[in-house]
């Protein structure tokens, strides 16, 4: 436990600085907003032949991309899953976050949703069931669904896949620690939204996955992790990392240390104002 633990309310961890990646035309991941259908190619009568789901999607985006895709009235896929014969974990508890896999995905003729949900899910269980990500969340000790609910904030958070890593060693730290996660990303999946602004009044809602207030993991993934970030999930490098700012693209600091974490914050700060000549928040 660490003995010199800032308070809660200024202890704040993932002020990335994200908005500079917007204007770098980087794909911000896990996002609430709209996004574009993403297909290849065409099959008869101008249906998409295949759709992709990228990683860090959140359920309900896929929901929607299903609709779009096979010409559904909105909420359609969203309605089938209980059709889907798909295995989720029982920790899911039937949310099927974090378990439609991000790929691409064949659009067979005639193929209702309940059929491609149910493909999703059972590729993600081939993915995450196999010995590499079952034997690394074991050794450390941890089930599959944790760690599956790890690489969703992985992918959520980290800038870079470089960066993933890290930040899955940061989130092991201070559950070791018993210090609250304080992860942006799982307020902003409460709210169901994506920003790149979180404020004070943000962090105090009541929700269980407002991580600045409730201790240890959100309830369930929120989003839809790769493979990169599952295997970051599962064999973190070595580190003693607690906090970490994305200053700029490309510059994210990670440190154990909290007064150097502030002036990593602070130059964040400087720099996003100069950037967008907005105050920081």
């Amino acid at each position: 436990m660490q003995t010199n633990t800032p308070p809660r309310s200024t202890m704040r961890l993932t002020r990335r600085g994200r908005i500079a990646l917007v204007a770098t035309g980087a794909v911000l991941v896990g996002t609430a907003v709209a996004v574009p259908l993403l297909i290849l190619g065409h099959g008869k009568g101008g249906r998409p032949a295949t759709l992709v789901i990228p990683e860090g999607w959140r359920a309900s985006q896929v929901y929607a991309a299903v609709d779009k895709a096979l010409a559904l009235p909105p909420g359609s896929a969203k309605k089938s899953l209980a059709k889907a014969a798909a295995k989720l974990p029982d920790d899911a508890r039937g949310n099927p976050e974090g378990y439609l896999f991000p790929a691409t995905y064949p659009l067979q003729k005639k193929a209702g949703p309940e059929k491609l949900l149910a493909r999703m899910i059972d590729t993600a269980n081939e993915k995450f069931n196999g010995a590499p990500i079952a034997a690394g969340a074991q050794r450390n000790a941890m089930n599959v669904y944790q760690a599956v609910t790890i690489a969703s904030i992985v992918q959520a958070e980290a800038a870079t896949a470089a960066d993933m890593g890290k930040v899955a060693r940061v989130v092991f730290n201070r559950l070791e620690r018993g210090m609250p996660l304080q992860m942006d990303s799982t307020v902003n999946y409460a709210l169901g939204r994506s920003t790149l602004r979180t404020t004070e009044s943000d962090t105090r809602i009541d929700n269980p996955y407002n991580t600045y207030q409730r201790m240890g993991l959100p309830p369930t993934p929120i989003d839809n992790p790769g493979e990169e970030a599952m295997r970051a999930a599962v064999t973190p490098p070595p580190g003693d990392w607690l906090y970490f700012v994305t200053v700029r693209p490309g510059d994210t600091r990670f440190t154990a240390d909290y007064a150097e974490h502030q002036r990593n914050v602070a130059e964040f700060n400087t720099h996003r104002k100069k950037s967008t000549g907005a105050a920081a928040p």
